[in-house]
């Protein structure tokens, strides 16, 4: 009798310590457990508790032996050990690698500083704008998104991406993707990790591909390849100027799988704006019209999506300079002027608040790409003479529009720094500076 009471609660105490170690590993399980997607086929698995139960149904007048029990408890040993391998592993790896996101708007200088990312190297895999497919996808006909499928859609397919999971994603690529290859993702000669040797499926003839890798020829890109590129990086970055707004991407800083962390990048306003009737032309005609020839209407839908923009960035940014609990230690606020300004500096305090090491090959990036000459310095270049453009949309905007702004996004210019102008000639006075010297938190440890 003694021995069966033994026998029984040596299998209970057994079954505790699996079940306590399966709990801890369920909390990491999509890196233990591969997730069944097109890029990481579902891989069969034993669970040891189910099995640690079946056992305890034969106790009793199936087990009367000691001896009958040792490869019972040889096979739990040996489960029990490889989950803890299996967890020390994993600990390890989450707690190196780092996730990137670079939020910003359109104009805001983000390609360039997506650069500083995106020259890593081979350590890191980056990614250009893969929510313009989603954008485009919940577009409706009036041309806007509905904000709360829009917020949803773009947090699932950032932390599919982040997870190296490019599932979510292709079900917004126009046209889908064929057996996990496309030739229509935007912009893919934007990321380097994208048209590095290992991605670079063969040349196709007479298959068209608008955003080619430039640096070698290769064929419609392989999500596949890409997925198993991406899981052997050590960091992984993405830009994106299509969140609205910061609070909705809370899940991804509380996912344990992932260790984000969000730089917020801003700029004047009135920069933006006049930056975006360059580069946005037929999309402007009635600012360019106002600016010239009459008042502007502050109740136009132009105008009010103005200050939806000015309102969504500061949102975000109040959220993120609080530092809840959920972003502590997870948030950046940087001003481009900044940047521009002080290019070397702001792009070793990026990599300081990452955890990345700020690498030779970066350092070298940033040095030529700041000193461009006019004929390199396009619309969409990355590459530019950082200290000539904090100060070139002065001279590209007049004074009527820039009062429109500073009405509108008031309190957004007041946040970051920027400096009212109450004339035409301080607007295009340079001896005055319209950036008030401002520190932001600096929370990196």
């Amino acid at each position: 009798m003694r021995m069966k009471y033994t026998i029984s609660l040596v299998f209970i105490v057994a079954l505790v310590i699996i079940e306590k170690e399966n709990n801890i590993i369920s909390r990491v399980s999509d890196k233990l457990t591969p997730k069944q997607t097109p890029q990481t086929p579902l891989q069969p698995s034993n669970s040891a508790p189910a099995s640690a139960l079946g056992l305890l149904k034969l106790n009793g007048s199936s087990f009367t032996t000691l001896s009958k029990l040792d490869p019972v408890f040889t096979i739990m040993k040996r489960r029990l050990e490889n989950y803890t391998e299996q967890r020390s592993e994993v600990i390890g790896s989450a707690g190196n690698r780092k996730h990137i996101l670079l939020l910003a708007t359109t104009r805001t200088g983000s390609s360039f500083v997506g650069e500083f990312f995106n020259q890593q190297g081979d350590n890191m895999f980056y990614l250009f704008e893969p929510l313009w497919h989603v954008e485009r996808s919940l577009t409706l006909e009036s041309g806007g998104t509905n904000a709360t499928a829009a917020a949803r859609a773009y947090r699932e397919v950032l932390q599919g991406l982040f997870l190296c999971d490019f599932t979510p994603l292709e079900s917004f690529i126009d046209p889908l993707p064929v057996d996990h290859v496309t030739s229509a993702l935007f912009r893919r000669e934007s990321s380097s990790s994208l048209c590095e040797e290992s991605v670079c499926s063969p040349f196709v003839k007479k298959v068209f591909e608008r955003y080619h890798c430039r640096t070698r020829k290769c064929g419609p890109l392989n999500l596949t390849m890409a997925s198993e590129s991406c899981q052997q990086k050590e960091h992984r970055a993405i830009k994106s100027v299509r969140v609205r707004q910061l609070e909705t991407l809370r899940p991804l800083a509380e996912d344990p799988r992932l260790d984000i962390k969000f730089i917020q990048l801003v700029r004047d306003p009135r920069a933006v704006l006049a930056s975006r009737m360059v580069a946005f032309s037929a999309k402007y005609n009635n600012w360019k019209k106002w600016a010239v020839d009459g008042d502007v209407p502050i109740d136009d839908d132009e105008v009010r999506k103005l200050k939806g923009n000015c309102d969504n960035i500061r949102m975000s940014a109040e959220v993120g300079l609080r530092q809840p609990s959920w972003l502590r230690r997870r948030y950046m606020l940087v001003r481009y002027e900044d940047i521009a300004r002080f290019p070397m500096r702001k792009a070793a305090e990026m990599y300081k608040f990452t955890g990345i090491p700020f690498t030779p090959q970066v350092k070298d990036w940033v040095l030529k790409n700041t000193q461009a000459s006019n004929e390199a310095s396009g619309v969409y270049s990355t590459q530019k003479n950082s200290s000539e453009q904090v100060e070139k949309w002065r001279f590209s905007i007049s004074y009527k529009l820039a009062q429109v702004v500073q009405r509108v996004c008031g309190p957004t210019m007041k946040l970051f720094g920027y400096r009212f102008v109450n004339s035409e000639a301080m607007l295009t006075d340079k001896s005055i500076s319209l950036i008030e010297e401002k520190i932001f938190i600096q929370n990196f440890s």
